[in-house]
């Protein structure tokens, strides 16, 4: 045995000498009760549709999500964002099946607060699943995205979610105004209680890829680089989250989670309303990927990474992996 022996005052080894000092002097710790699970759904009965790029999930009729979210509640995952797969002939040049009262979101809706009124149900509200363009916005025939004129489609479609039940209605748009026209609608409808969580940094990311193939959502021409922000620009998403806070903002968000994770350190020490982020379906897919080559350690990367989205400041974590990620925090306690 080596006699020589450093003379230090300070050694920061012995707090992690042992499973339980680790867990005592644990600076940051991740519940079930952070998650929100995002799916996605179909028109139908009785069916269930792989997703290939997102290994796992997959496209469900509305009976089928319900048995999910029966799992779900098990689990102690009860905050569910669906997102929308519309039949081509559907769609239209300004999103109008968005706000159809008979329309699958709402039905949706409908359905999860029936059979379980205690699960939290937040909304997607942009025109992409529902515009022929593929677009967050109405397109004009030189290829410009309206706002304003959007803008009020989504306010639409926001007092058409909140009629049918949605606890949170969250506009993913990245138009300018969005927040307090919506904010407007729902209050002047009668809805002062249904909440906004505002897709407040949301970047033009490649990484958004798997997501659009799952709904078909791609834009048919252009990109999106005019209303999400840039992914060089850190500073850009402080006044986006104080205009969407002003504007009535219950909750705002950075996205994606694991690439912004500087981004979203700042908007969460900004932030006066509590910080969500998204881990996005590319973060999920190479995850995946990795894990299914033997490359990385699955369970422990999925647990890492969310560790690392709720350590920089995040309050809540939209991710695929909410299901996964709450069977292996149980397995730790």
């Amino acid at each position: 045995m080596n006699e020589f022996t450093l003379d230090l005052n300070q050694r920061p080894r012995r707090n992690r000498k042992s499973a339980t000092v680790r867990a005592l002097v644990r600076e940051t710790e991740i519940s079930v009760k952070d998650f929100v699970y995002p799916v996605f759904i179909m028109e139908g009965e009785n069916k269930e549709e792989p997703i290939p790029s997102m290994p796992g999930m997959t496209r469900k009729t509305v009976d089928v999500l319900l048995k999910e979210i029966e799992e779900c509640v098990a689990l102690g995952v009860k905050a569910i964002a669906p997102f929308p797969s519309i039949a081509e002939e559907k769609k239209d040049h300004k999103g109008s099946e968005s706000y159809n009262p008979n329309g699958l979101v709402p039905t949706c809706v409908r359905a999860i607060k029936e059979k379980f009124p205690d699960v939290v149900v937040m909304t997607d509200a942009a025109l992409d699943p529902f515009n022929i363009d593929g677009h967050d916005g109405i397109v004009a025939e030189n290829g410009e995205i309206l706002n304003d004129e959007t803008v009020d489609v989504l306010c639409k479609m926001a007092v058409c979610h909140a009629k049918a039940g949605a606890d949170f209605v969250c506009p993913s748009d990245m138009m300018d105004g969005r927040i307090g026209a919506i904010r407007s609608a729902l209050d002047a409808a009668g809805f002062t209680n249904t909440s906004i969580m505002a897709y407040s940094a949301k970047y033009a990311s490649a990484f958004y890829g798997p997501f659009r193939d799952a709904l078909d959502s791609a834009p048919k021409a252009g990109d999106k680089k005019t209303y999400q922000m840039d992914p060089a620009n850190r500073r850009e998403a402080i006044r986006e989250v104080a205009l969407d806070i002003n504007e009535g903002a219950d909750i705002v968000m950075v996205k994606p989670a694991c690439y912004y994770l500087d981004v979203l350190r700042e908007v969460a020490d900004f932030s006066e309303v509590p910080v969500a982020a998204y881990q996005v379906s590319g973060e999920y897919a190479m995850l995946c990927a990795a894990a299914e080559n033997g490359w990385l350690d699955r369970n422990r990367v999925i647990l890492e990474s969310l560790m690392g989205i709720k350590r920089a400041g995040a309050k809540m974590i939209w991710t695929y992996f909410a299901k996964e990620a709450a069977k292996l925090l149980q397995g730790e306690s």
